[in-house]
């Protein structure tokens, strides 16, 4: 699919934003919200021309904003060459299209921008899939304002033939088949996905998965903590492909960390469904680590728009341990307030590492549940048997007394039994 901005020339395209100021919205949230529109529409590769907010008790059901202020501010985007109006909610078909007639130039919401970014992003077959389908999703109610003649073809029958389909009708069969067909690739990658999980239950390794508001920095930490090489940049949705990468904590115990995709505030839910595959790592974790950009001044919110997203997606019952993260760009420290709500949340620095060593710590803590506590005499002798001990399990005391080695270690579950001959009755 084509993407949803295109370009005539070289040049850099010129957006104008528009953003409601509502009743049931404050005056700082309307421009928090823009704010972060404009960092979205950076992040598209676009020029930003200017922006306006309107007060309204409820919007205007032909053009969401008012029609004066529509033909007011098409004066303004027409003067100023601007190509893209992009709209800070999401608009329906119909206003979309009453829109592009009062501006003479392509509109868009914030739906339809993060999915071109997700476009611009998707690096492996499952995400370009993935995104395709939301794009298709999102296009589908929207074909009539591409044609205005709709006029019939022909019937394929007869010397002269009857009447045919439109072409809307013959593009929306069109559109619909490719989703069903994506659907049912994305319905093999999920089986896929449930293959590997399956092989990795079998090793008893407990899944962390990194949730987070879009630029928390996630990607950076996985980075810090596994040595992966994810791209991490202070962009918005800087990465949308899910990697793991197994950690091994000071406890001697593996673990699989997943880096997944960033939320936002007002997340499509197209995109929610479609990336249902890839958010599936979430709702199976044992343990969720919640990133949180702590020198956000909107940190609360953003933790609130994490926690809309993993009930949507049925995870928020998983146990979750916050990390306030890019403490290093804090002046002040953090809030009292902050404190005193998550006492239990691991502050550090992804950037610089400040902070790593309490993680991993509390990460063994948590994740402790899943290990057995043996007493083991294990004869000198068996070299093998004491490596393979330290190799896997945790050791918590050890004294080595003439021909054998007394061991209180944890370890995994399933390997209980290979060490069955050397536990100490009790």
């Amino acid at each position: 699919m084509k993407a949803l901005i295109q370009t005539r020339d070289t040049r850099s395209i010129r957006v104008f934003l528009i953003g409601v100021e509502l009743k049931s919205r404050t005056a700082a949230d309307v421009r928090e919200s823009l704010a972060e529109l404009e960092e979205l529409a950076r992040t598209a590769g676009t020029q930003i021309a200017g922006e306006a907010v309107q007060k309204l008790a409820t919007p205007v059901a032909a053009t969401y904003i008012g029609p004066g202020k529509a033909a007011e501010l098409a004066a303004t985007c027409l003067a100023d060459n601007v190509d893209t109006i992009i709209f800070d909610d999401e608009l329906t078909p119909a206003q979309t299209r009453n829109l592009e007639k009062i501006f003479g130039c392509k509109i868009m919401d914030r739906t339809a921008l993060i999915l071109e970014i997700f476009g611009q992003r998707a690096r492996t077959r499952e995400g370009k899939l993935q995104i395709e389908h939301a794009q298709l999703q999102y296009l589908l109610p929207r074909l009539t304002r591409y044609w205005s003649h709709l006029s019939r073809q022909r019937g394929s029958t007869g010397s002269i033939g009857g009447e045919g389909e439109s072409q809307l009708e013959a593009d929306r069969r069109k559109i619909q088949e490719r989703i069903d067909k994506i659907e049912s690739e994305l319905e093999k990658v999920r089986r896929q996905r449930e293959t590997q999980r399956a092989g990795r239950q079998r090793s008893q390794w407990p899944l962390a998965s990194i949730v987070g508001y879009t630029n928390a920095g996630k990607s950076t930490l996985l980075n810090r903590l596994t040595g992966a090489a994810v791209l991490a940049e202070d962009k918005l949705f800087a990465t949308l492909d899910p990697t793991t990468r197994r950690l091994r904590l000071p406890t001697n115990q593996n673990v699989l960390l997943t880096d997944t995709v960033g939320f936002i505030k007002k997340l499509p839910h197209g995109l929610v469904e479609a990336f249902k595959a890839t958010l599936e790592e979430v709702v199976q974790a044992d343990l969720l680590l919640h990133v949180v950009d702590i020198s956000h001044p909107q940190a609360q919110e953003q933790i609130e728009a994490v926690n809309t997203v993993l009930m949507e997606i049925g995870a928020a019952d998983k146990p979750v341990l916050m990390v306030f993260n890019k403490v290093d760009q804090l002046a002040g420290g953090i809030s009292a307030v902050m404190r005193e709500k998550y006492p239990h949340a691991v502050c550090l620095s992804a950037r610089t590492g400040e902070g790593v060593e309490p993680l991993l710590a509390e990460l063994g803590t948590q994740l402790r549940p899943v290990r057995d506590f043996l007493d083991l005499r294990v004869p000198q002798e068996q070299a093998a048997v004491i490596a393979r001990l330290h190799a896997i399990g945790q050791i918590v005391q050890s004294r080595y007394t003439g021909k054998h080695a007394r061991f209180k270690v944890r370890i995994p579950p399933h390997l209980r039994e290979e060490f069955a001959p050397f536990v100490v009755a009790e």
